[in-house]
């Protein structure tokens, strides 16, 4: 049995779950509503607050499923009730980012400043401080999307290994390479 998907989910309060006949599963809380279409084959039950994830047979198939499943039920109930949040911090002189509107400026050393059009689920501050490298949180109730978002922003300007320069996630650790110089 997957131990991911053999453990069940708790529902807090506020937050209504229905699964309709197509194995539709609709998740609404305060902060808002996420949809998620599941395999015909995992079976989804809502029993006393409690919701559990089954798979029919022992197939690698199946297997590979309960857990994924029960993953992605367990982050729409989370992303519903509390929401997640990814902070991303720009290490590098001159790096900027800025905020107007739904749209991220960000000045990552290039001959010209990058503007990323976020979705309307993502929500973001820009914030720097004198002294401090930028730092540009990101908020949603959708934990693959905020990911997915994260991912592309980090992608811009990659964490080189020598000096440590560009777009990091706060608290992420950097393996650093010493230099030609070192090795003498």
């Amino acid at each position: 049995m997957s131990r991911i998907g053999k453990l069940p989910i708790a529902v807090p309060a506020g937050v209504a779950i229905s699964v309709d006949k197509d194995n539709a599963v609709t998740v609404k809380g305060p902060k808002g509503s996420l949809t998620t279409q599941v395999d015909r084959d995992i079976a989804v039950a809502i029993e006393d607050g409690t919701l559990t994830v089954t798979r029919p047979t022992e197939q690698k198939r199946h297997k590979a499923m309960h857990g994924l499943y029960r993953s992605l039920i367990n982050n729409m109930v989370e992303g519903v009730s509390n929401g997640f949040e990814k902070k991303l911090e720009l290490v590098g002189v001159g790096y900027k980012a800025s905020l107007v509107g739904t749209t991220l400026e960000l000045a990552l050393g290039y001959s010209h400043n990058v503007f990323i059009a976020l979705p309307k689920e993502v929500t973001a501050t820009a914030v720097t401080e004198k002294g401090k490298n930028p730092i540009v949180t990101l908020n949603s109730i959708d934990n693959q999307l905020l990911g997915q978002v994260a991912a592309k922003i980090r992608s811009l300007r990659k964490v080189e290994p020598y000096k440590g320069k560009g777009v990091r996630f706060v608290g992420e650790i950097v393996r650093r390479k010493a230099g030609k110089t070192a090795s003498k």
